[in-house]
């Protein structure tokens, strides 16, 4: 059941990314034209600042299965109730602390954007905060209570929910904005649909699963190892929080919102080539902790490594390269073309994170090994060098800048230093990793000599050749995968 369930979560998870893909083809353009250039730099502004409280979750919801799967291979279904209790009462406060932080930043925000907003600006800003510190504190509640679905291996539900929610979001939100509502609208539609995640989440855990929560016995000695465990995560967090969305913050400060309206189109088509790769290596997550947990094999680990990361990577290449070759136009005709700039932020970004994209099953590796703190201590250095950088470069060459700040931060943290971290200090095999990874380079020379003609000899400036190249450019790809790429496995 747990393989069915894992196969079914990363199928249903694709459906999710293309129903939200298929949704955005029609829904974001409309959205930025209704929203115009200035106000969705506004709502991306107060989002990037907003998302900082995020940190406060301290990194808890991701040690979950290293606690979970310890008490799981001892048996001890009483150690299993305390904690999910100790982790409810954990976010519960967290949630209260994340509102009152939340007010304070309501009283000050003028202070935190500076001169940038005009005073209309800000009333809308006030709007949009007060809506995302809501959210926020029910996205904390719903972590307390989706751990335990998750070990469960719940995946069907889980990415059901989530495609849900995808289809809902923009269907609910279009009609407010063609009313007139902007941006206040997108975020109260986002609010009321995490609350309805949050009661979903609550009788699914409670009344399906009837998983247990016990307050009683809860020893100081476990919060004392979660807090230890978590504090590098949380270490983590903060650098992934400045690597994604300090740019943004800074672009807000020294170029306006106009500025940050390009990098948020460039950040979200990023974090679609992002979302993609999570959809495998998410449901092996419960593996990866069982593995190492009880069998301590890391030939095993290194196989299952390798065989997620070529998946991911025959996944990412499809989109990394079609973007290469037809991102501009697609740019240009989906956000219009006061947004062309987006199509290099977009590159920078997506290009470096490839790497780290396909291993980010390794991530889950060391927390299951408990050996994920040097990477954080590193990562914080190279984060706070990533923000002098993107200041002086912001200056240069505005959004496209701040993206190459991040860039290079990316290749410095995530695939010069974890590629030697993981074989040398993990005991993952990155040599026999890459071996498996090449092999299937071979498979992508055709769709790129296919890829090259048509940019060239293919209008472009026309939607439909340009949506008829791209189907093409996707069946070469397809067809070279199958034959020169894949494994009998695969």
């Amino acid at each position: 059941m747990a393989k069915n369930q894992r196969v079914a979560g990363a199928v249903l998870t694709y459906i999710s990314e293309a129903v939200k893909v298929l949704t955005g083809l029609f829904y974001t353009p409309v959205m930025l034209r209704l929203l115009g250039q200035s106000e969705y730099g506004l709502y991306q502004l107060v989002y990037s600042v907003v998302s900082y409280l995020s940190l406060l979750s301290l990194g808890f919801g991701s040690s979950y299965m290293k606690f979970y799967a310890g008490y799981k291979a001892k048996n001890d279904t009483e150690g299993i109730s305390r904690l999910n209790g100790a982790f409810l009462i954990i976010f519960s406060v967290i949630s209260l602390i994340s509102v009152l932080c939340g007010a304070v930043m309501l009283f000050n925000i003028q202070g935190i954007f500076g001169d940038g907003l005009t005073e209309k600006e800000y009333e809308t800003a006030k709007i949009l905060m007060g809506l995302m510190i809501a959210n926020l504190a029910m996205t904390f509640l719903i972590s307390a209570l989706s751990g335990p679905v998750t070990a469960h291996e719940r995946f069907i539900f889980q990415r059901g929910l989530t495609i849900a929610q995808n289809i809902c979001n923009p269907f609910l939100t279009l009609p407010l904005l063609l009313l007139g509502y902007g941006s206040v609208a997108m975020v109260s539609v986002t609010t009321f649909i995490t609350l309805v995640s949050l009661i979903t989440n609550f009788y699914y855990s409670r009344k399906v699963l009837k998983i247990k929560y016990s307050f009683k016995k809860i020893e100081l000695l476990l919060f004392k190892e979660m807090f230890i465990f978590t504090f590098f995560i949380f270490l983590n967090n903060i650098i992934d929080q400045v690597n994604w969305s300090v740019d943004k913050f800074l672009l807000g400060r020294f170029m306006g919102t106009t500025a940050v309206a390009v990098y948020g189109v460039g950040g979200q088509i990023n974090a679609l080539y992002v979302h993609f790769s999570t959809a495998v290596s998410g449901v092996f997550v419960p593996k990866i902790n069982k593995l190492v947990a009880t069998e301590k094999d890391d030939a095993a680990v290194s196989g299952l490594f390798a065989r997620v990361g070529r998946i991911q990577f025959m996944i990412l290449m499809l989109v990394a390269t079609g973007f290469i070759f037809f991102g501009k136009p697609f740019v240009c005709f989906w956000a219009g073309s006061e947004y062309a700039e987006a199509y290099y932020v977009s590159l920078l970004l997506m290009l470096p994170v490839t790497v780290p994209l396909i291993q980010n099953l390794g991530i889950e590796i060391q927390r299951a090994k408990n050996k994920h703190k040097t990477r954080s201590v590193v990562y914080l250095g190279i984060a706070c060098g990533n923000v002098i950088l993107s200041i002086f470069l912001i200056r240069m060459w505005g959004p496209t800048g701040a993206a190459l700040g991040t860039a290079i931060a990316l290749i410095i943290g995530n695939i010069i230093f974890m590629n030697w971290y993981y074989h040398f200090r993990i005991g993952l095999d990155i040599k026999y990793f890459w071996i498996h990874i090449l092999k299937i380079t071979p498979a992508f020379i055709l769709p790129v000599l296919v890829g090259i003609i048509l940019l060239y000899f293919v209008d472009m400036t026309s939607v439909v050749m340009m949506f008829l190249s791209i189907a093409v450019y996707t069946v070469i790809y397809l067809f070279s995968l199958w034959r020169w790429g894949m494994n009998d496995e695969e």
